[in-house]
């Protein structure tokens, strides 16, 4: 049986945006679960369920997080500030995937520990493979 990541969790607002990375995803054949959330704050109370249930399906822990910058209530860097918070006991690799075009942006999220990558929307197979080969090596894509 081939490895694949346990979780890729998708946390961002638009719908549409939402439906494509979701089908992006499943078509690449890198994981076991999707969830996609819509708040920062969802997924502020997902995670801890994901740490605490190990191994309970409806709260799969993520490997791999693609994360908007620009949503209300909650921005991703808010979201990134509580996200320090919660002390996660595993590595989960955080790609911001935004349509955010200033240069500041991809410039705050390299000094943002928390973040190993930025990636501008859509996701892409292209972009897909780019991640699972440089942070996940010993997954092998469709």
């Amino acid at each position: 049986m081939n490895p694949k990541l346990n979780c890729v969790l998708v946390i961002d607002d638009d719908e549409p945006t939402n439906f494509f990375t979701q089908m992006i995803l499943e078509e690449s054949g890198c994981t076991e679960n999707i969830r996609v959330l819509q708040s920062g704050q969802e997924a502020l109370d997902y995670l801890p369920k994901s740490e605490s249930e190990k191994g309970n399906t409806d709260y799969p822990c993520p490997d791999l997080i693609f994360l908007d910058i620009n949503m209300p209530a909650m921005d991703g860097w808010e979201f990134l500030e509580e996200y320090r918070k919660l002390n996660v006991s595993r590595k989960i690799i955080v790609v911001m995937l935004t349509t955010s075009l200033f240069p500041e942006d991809k410039l705050r999220a390299t000094a943002i520990p928390e973040i190993s990558g930025f990636e501008n929307k859509p996701l892409t197979p292209e972009k897909i493979t780019a991640v699972m080969e440089k942070y996940f090596t010993n997954v092998p894509l469709k």
